[in-house]
């Protein structure tokens, strides 16, 4: 059997085909420009060379289909659409009607669209792009794998606001938190290295990409996360200005005459790194300013080091007991200047890195553990696998066998698991590095 797994954001629409049989991936690829013209599909298959192809997707129906079109055609993977049993579609926000994955039927479209207003940059990509596979694929089950399951074990003291709570009562608002499916696969990875039961792990998660949060994991379970009622709150972000006192926005209303819809705008994308810079939202773009002496720029590596400090040393007082610190997407997994950043200074919390250990992993073909000897709490870097997690979601809710994690065991959550696609990628990095073998982490 075959699962297909779509990712739709405002402009794009990422996928993976997964062979569930033999447990490996087929493709994986993007479509990006959807809706604003200059559209291009990039399409990986195993065992054959790369493939970048134009063409112009004004609708997400059609980036949809053109993605069908490249699996099934001169590069593609498969026959025809028949051999997919299951597609997994990432769903930002369910607000507090949804606990867990879901199959998708009229009754979930009707919350999708009646919380959409609380993932105003997600929620109707997410929407839009179920709806064009539902139209392409409509004899198959579609799936909602939810980014704010992971989250729904947060006690009520750290998920609620200090706002009037008529507002949690009749309009929902309350921390949700994100980057669910990359938290849970990181957690039970970590819990697998550490060789300890994943119910008696505390861990501090680091997902750092264009958009950014922390996890504090308490028992395995999600304790409390940055983000919060949307992506908005937390951590200094590619384009998103993360924690800022509330009044702020009021008082720059009143003294531009900006509207509400423009705050809300400046502040998700004009924000964040690329506000304080003025130019650079990529960290690799902002690491060559800061070559160069742009004082803007590293102001803003430091504004960023700084804020997850903070998180990971509030996270630390909270948890009490830190099994390990791990980073994880893909600022996490390659940017080496950042992590030495946010690493340094550590010792007094007990997390001591290995500068010469972590200038050599910038990939995300293995798992590496980049702390001190003398280190009390190990540093993981840990490749997160998102697409995984929607596939066996996916299945298992097509096969009826789906619970929460707290009652469900994922196949990564085995000492044996091995991801084929990356043990050869981590081959050949070996073979380039030798001494990058040594940082590999194994279990205990």
């Amino acid at each position: 059997m075959v699962i297909l797994t779509l990712n739709c954001g405002s402009s794009s629409a990422k996928y993976q085909v997964y062979d569930w049989d033999k447990k490996d991936i087929l493709a994986v690829g993007i479509v990006e420009k959807v809706t604003l013209g200059g559209s291009f599909i990039t399409h990986e298959a195993r065992g054959k060379p790369k493939l970048t192809v134009e063409h112009d997707c004004p609708t997400h129906t059609g980036a949809v289909d053109l993605i069908i079109k490249t699996l099934t055609g001169e590069h593609g993977v498969i026959s025809d659409m028949g051999v997919i049993g299951a597609v997994g579609h990432r769903v930002l926000h369910g607000g507090d009607k949804f606990t867990k994955s879901v199959i998708v039927d009229d009754a979930a479209m009707a919350v999708f669209n009646e919380v959409k207003d609380l993932g105003p940059l997600h929620n109707p990509a997410n929407i839009m792009g179920i709806e064009a596979a539902k139209k392409v694929l409509p004899g198959v089950p579609h799936c909602a794998i939810m980014d704010t399951a992971w989250h729904q074990t947060m006690p009520p003291e750290n998920f609620t606001y200090a706002v009037p709570y008529e507002w949690y009562e009749k309009y929902s608002v309350r921390k949700y938190g994100f980057h669910g499916t990359s938290f849970l696969y990181t957690a039970k990875r970590a819990s697998v290295l550490l060789g300890k039961n994943p119910f008696e792990t505390n861990l501090i998660i680091c997902h750092i990409g264009n958009g950014s949060s922390i996890n504090a994991v308490k028992n395995g379970c999600s304790f409390d996360t940055s983000m919060g009622l949307t992506p908005l709150e937390g951590l200094v972000m590619g384009t998103r200005s993360g924690d800022t006192d509330p009044a702020m926005p009021f008082y720059v209303m009143r003294k531009t005459g900006m509207s509400a819809a423009e705050m809300e705008n400046a502040l998700n994308k004009k924000s964040g790194l690329l506000g304080i810079t003025g130019a650079y939202a990529d960290r690799r773009d902002i690491q060559k300013a800061v070559l160069q002496g742009d004082k803007r720029a590293v102001l803003a590596q430091d504004m960023e080091a700084y804020r997850v400090k903070k998180y990971i040393g509030a996270y630390q007082a909270v948890l009490g007991r830190v099994d390990a610190l791990v980073f994880t997407a893909g600022v996490g997994e390659f940017a080496t200047f950042m992590r030495k950043k946010i690493l340094s200074g550590l010792e007094g919390a007990g997390i001591v890195y290995d500068p010469e250990k972590n200038e050599r992993v910038h990939t995300r073909n293995g798992e590496f553990i980049i702390s001190a000897d003398n280190s009390k709490i190990p540093v993981y870097i840990i490749p997160t696998d998102e697409e995984l997690v929607m596939t066996e979601d996916a299945y298992a809710l097509m096969k009826g066998t789906y619970d929460v994690h707290t009652s469900f065991t994922y196949s990564f959550q085995s000492r044996d698991y091995v991801n084929k696609g990356r043990a050869e990628g981590l081959r050949e990095d070996i073979k380039k590095d030798p001494p990058l073998e040594e940082l590999v982490a194994r279990p205990k």
